[in-house]
């Protein structure tokens, strides 16, 4: 069976970090683009980071940039997001997603999606 299985996540106060990481399973992923997206309470899911196949290139929303930092493993089909000076406005669930087109998972039209970690940052 296909999974990826997120953790990781937690309470945390503002200006503080976590890494979430994302255990994929079922099949080889180390020819998959991988990504993060989030969904805070309320408001629709979005995008946070997302890492080509060689793991060479990384893309970051701009909400993130220079704090969040995408990585992975390719050998342990694992991806990570190390979250720094988190803020309460990073409160959210967080999701990862892979998929063989690293335009499906930037666009969130991933073909494989974990079930989320909840972030919760504290002010």
């Amino acid at each position: 069976q296909v999974q990826l299985a997120e953790s990781g996540g937690g309470l945390v106060q503002a200006g503080g970090s976590l890494r979430l990481s994302c255990a994929a399973s079922g099949r080889d992923f180390s020819n998959d683009a991988m990504g993060w997206f989030r969904q805070a309470p309320g408001k629709e899911r979005e995008f946070v980071a997302a890492i080509r196949r060689g793991g060479g290139s990384t893309y970051n929303a701009d909400s993130v940039k220079g704090r969040f930092t995408i990585s992975r493993d390719r050998a342990k089909n694992t991806q990570y997001l190390q979250m720094n000076s988190l803020q309460p406005e990073d409160t959210a669930v967080y999701y990862c997603n892979a998929d063989p087109s690293f335009y499906r998972v930037r666009e969130g039209a991933a073909d494989y999606w974990g079930n989320g970690t909840l972030v919760t940052v504290s002010s």
